[in-house]
């Protein structure tokens, strides 16, 4: 009955995000823990390994319209789910009460780092550009692109989180690329971070499948009829939505 209560609260949910077009991993951790009582340790890795179902689903779609840049997604993915893999064994050594309120904190840096992008992407509406990036060869892109995935997929393994505003803001910044790739190569990205954070947090039994199952089922079905009715709202609503978001997930958390 309470797995039936789970799905059926993720339908909701799902609802919520595919409106506002927001990932939601706050949320599914704040509802876990809050409401339904699972220890953060369980709500991060399920909040991480079902990212993989959501992320695999989109970068497709990306990777058919021409939105995702393979080899970076390759080299920055690959990066990161090493940095997952470690970091997800570091939360086993942190205290439940501490680490709910450092990833708590790292929700609210999202929000603000979702903002930081969305002016970025304001301010460069004026400079269209078909370039994926401006860099991609040489040592110097190669060092950007580990990093970038070294540090959001540690992120992500160890609070549970998307890291996406990271990922895009890193693509942007470090290796100058556009908006339109950034996003498409940013799911292409969390798809071996989510799975090997996931496996992370599987080997040191923080990991309930049937739990994970119930929450894919839930926010994906959710989420799939929620996407349809996005253009019924005005733009700069939606933008705040996926602002704060993740912020509302974050106090939820932290009260």
């Amino acid at each position: 009955m309470l797995l039936i209560n789970i799905t059926l609260v993720m339908i909701v949910l799902g609802l919520l995000l595919g409106f506002v077009g927001a990932g939601g991993s706050g949320f599914i951790i704040s509802i876990l823990t809050v409401v339904f009582g699972y220890p953060i340790h369980v709500a991060l890795g399920t909040a991480l390994a079902a990212m993989f179902f959501s992320s695999l689903s989109g970068s497709i779609s990306h990777y058919r319209e021409g939105n995702a840049v393979l080899k970076t997604g390759a080299i920055v993915g690959l990066s990161g789910a090493a940095g997952a893999w470690v970091s997800s064994g570091w939360s086993s050594f942190i205290p439940e009460d501490r680490l709910g309120m450092l990833t708590s904190i790292m929700l609210f840096a999202s929000g603000l780092a979702l903002w930081l992008r969305l002016i970025l992407v304001s301010r460069r509406k004026a400079i269209t550009t078909e370039q994926p990036s401006t860099q991609t060869s040489g040592l110097r892109y190669w060092f950007y692109a580990i990093l970038i995935g070294l540090v959001t997929g540690m992120l992500s393994g160890l609070f549970g989180i998307g890291s996406t505003p990271f990922i895009q803001l890193g693509l942007m910044l470090l290796l100058g690329m556009s908006m339109r790739y950034a996003a498409g190569t940013t799911m292409l990205v969390i798809i071996p971070i989510a799975l090997a954070g996931g496996a992370g947090y599987m080997k040191i039994g923080y990991l309930d499948l049937q739990l994970l199952l119930a929450v894919v089922i839930g926010t994906m079905s959710g989420s799939y009829v929620g996407a349809k009715f996005t253009k019924r709202v005005p733009a700069q609503w939606l933008k705040t939505s996926m602002v704060i978001t993740p912020m509302i997930g974050a106090t939820i958390l932290w009260l």
